[in-house]
């Protein structure tokens, strides 16, 4: 089939104007070009002396341009009537080509800036924290980030989520309001695509954080994202990419997915692990929620070259703002609570508590230690835990075999739901536990009393994960304030360690004065924000989570103290030195139902004044 001319330029012609704006107003360009040089040529041509009274061809060129561009150019010409119908015809022309421009123009303008309210505009940062993905735990990120970069001069944060670049903007500034020196920036686009990815700059950024997604393949979404940033050729340093997976089960593959350089955290390990630990020890949610945020006190790593050649025990009093915590080898390892005899050796440094690095300052003289008020530690033989689990889901049999590690032999751990749990869904070979079951409705009163709640020490509730999780948390605090008014009418016998979904829900559920609040997915947030600043603190939270080594531990302050006895936390600090430990605050029992800090006081002055009574607790990294 032949086409024919007419039709092969017109196909030519809807092609160049599909090119857009500019396309558009090379054509009016071109069209005001003919115009002025049709019209000139009669003018010369026709009025050749009025042609000659306005400067020749050139003059005329020039005048029909100005009547082009503007019509009331032509109110004062003179001429014969030739000479005024060309130039009413140039100006009429000019008209509709002006018009024509303005509102191409104004049509450019307006689609420019729909793009860039899209957020598909491509970035030039350097050394910005790149977060991929959206959920609420957004906001989580972004308010550490903006804590931890307070004292930088120009920081960045910048988000690239499936979502509406101006509700993404629109959200984050409802939620946080001030961002200090933090500049927030939003870009639309899906992080499983490979050009979406190339939007935020990631050859320039200093860490890649994937948040954990909102779904049932939130893992696999992961792994996807994972893989496109491993497999991406990178010009320049790699960037710290830290990531999340919600099944233990995805870890080998997530991990082999990242590749070496990445930091992979298992959200549902931690969460069991912080549940296991918490429920035997009041506040230590509180703690590791302090350690892992930016506000407040956290972990940093110090060179200190004024304490090379000295022991670890002596460093220990050494500071008089920072408690010391550990070390931190030429070679990368980290020893967290190493032997009080450890010699610091040259380029080693210390991991230290404190609110700030620049807040870390070594003691001009050593403390004074009161003496007098150190005591012996009590024996205290061990005794067989009882525990109550109220509700049941896939976290429970990891959770139960992790207690299993924990307990003394003959302890009991009793699951209440209103269902009994399959037979296959039950841990095998607890050599510590014995494992029951009693039926209950855990958001009725009568049902819980029937449990004779008074013969627990400990009562864990977990969240339901066959419902929403908001369901789940209205559920638990219900059960909640049951407990606790139960708690109060026996004399407070046991402790509340609580499972929640919503951070958000667990600052409604602090009226039921529980000891414990485990906000898994919170924990994770901070934990992938902390790695976003600091890597090597992989190593720290590692140790600290893992049963085996170091682990932050609540004693009883009597072990150390003599109760009623006027001290500083000096003498504390020195008192579990002696027994192999390092002491980095203390929690109050009065002071135990007061949020935010539920009595817990990290990294505390070592020269003011320090009373502990009975009930009190030390905070203390121990092996045991």
């Amino acid at each position: 089939m032949r086409f024919r001319l007419r039709d092969r330029l017109r196909y030519w012609f809807d092609g160049t104007m599909d090119r857009g704006t500019p396309a558009l107003i090379g054509w009016l360009a071109l069209a005001s070009l003919a115009l002025v040089a049709v019209v000139s040529a009669l003018v010369v041509a026709f009025t050749t002396s009025d042609a000659e009274q306005n400067g020749g061809w050139r003059g005329v060129v020039w005048m029909s341009l100005l009547r082009t561009l503007d019509p009331g150019t032509m109110g004062g010409d003179t001429g014969r009537p030739v000479f005024l119908a060309l130039m009413l015809t140039v100006t009429i022309g000019g008209i509709f080509i002006v018009s024509a421009l303005i509102g191409v123009l104004a049509r450019g303008l307006e689609n420019r800036i729909q793009e860039l309210r899209k957020g598909r505009s491509r970035l030039i940062e350097r050394g910005h924290t790149i977060v991929l993905g959206w959920s609420d735990q957004v906001f989580t990120v972004i308010a550490e980030l903006v804590e931890a970069n307070q004292s930088e001069r120009r920081s960045c944060v910048v988000i690239l989520a499936d979502q509406d670049k101006v509700d993404m903007e629109d959200q984050i500034r409802q939620r946080i309001p001030d961002t200090g020196r933090t500049r927030v920036i939003c870009r639309s686009g899906n992080p499983l695509e490979r050009p979406d990815l190339e939007l935020v700059s990631p050859d320039t950024a200093k860490a890649i954080m994937v948040l954990p997604p909102v779904g049932d393949d939130s893992d696999v979404d992961a792994i996807k994202v994972l893989l496109l940033l491993n497999n991406r050729v990178w010009r320049g340093e790699r960037p710290t990419v830290v990531a999340a997976v919600q099944s233990s089960d995805n870890l080998p593959a997530a991990r082999l997915a990242a590749g070496e350089k990445s930091l992979i955290v298992d959200a549902d390990d931690i969460a069991v692990r912080l549940i296991a630990q918490s429920h035997r020890q009041t506040g230590l949610s509180t703690v590791f929620n302090e350690l892992l945020s930016f506000v407040g006190n956290e972990l940093y790593f110090r060179d200190e070259p004024a304490l090379t050649g000295r022991t670890y025990g002596e460093a220990l009093l050494a500071y008089s703002l920072g408690a010391p915590a550990g070390l931190r080898t030429r070679d990368g390892r980290v020893l967290v609570n190493p032997p009080t005899d450890t010699v610091i050796a040259p380029g080693e440094q210390i991991l230290v508590v404190a609110e700030d690095d620049l807040a870390i300052r070594l003691a001009q003289s050593p403390p004074t230690v009161v003496t007098a008020a150190v005591t012996v530690p009590r024996e205290r033989p061990p005794s067989p835990d009882r525990t109550l689990m109220v509700g049941w889901n896939s976290r429970a049999p990891r959770l139960i075999s992790l207690l299993d590690s924990f307990v003394e032999p003959a302890s009991i751990v009793d699951v209440t739901a209103p269902r009994r749990p399959p037979e296959k869904e039950l841990p095998q070979g607890l050599s510590h536990l014995q494992l029951g079951y009693r039926y209950c409705e855990p958001t009725r009163r009568s049902s819980l009393e029937e449990l004779d709640l008074g013969g627990y020490q400990h009562i864990v509730v977990l969240s339901d994960d066959r419902v929403a999780p908001d369901r789940a948390d209205d559920r638990a605090l219900v059960t909640l304030l049951h407990l606790r008014d139960i708690e109060m009418a026996l004399g407070d016998p046991y402790s509340i360690v609580t499972e929640m979904n919503d951070d958000g829900n667990r600052e409604i559920a602090q009226v039921t004065k529980a000891d414990d609040f485990i906000v898994s997915t919170k924990v994770i947030t901070l934990l992938l924000t902390q790695l976003t600043e600091n890597p090597h603190l992989e190593a720290v939270f590692t140790d600290l989570f893992n049963p085996e080594g170091a682990e932050i531990y609540l004693k009883p302050a009597a072990d150390y103290l003599v109760p009623g006895a006027e001290a500083n936390f000096a003498t504390v600090v020195a008192a579990a030195r002696d027994r192999g430990e390092s002491a980095i605050g203390y929690r109050l029992a009065r002071h135990g139902h007061e949020p935010p800090g539920y009595g817990v006081f990290l990294n505390p002055s070592k020269t003011g004044s320090l009373v502990l009574e009975e009930g009190d607790a030390v905070i203390v990294l121990a092996e045991d």
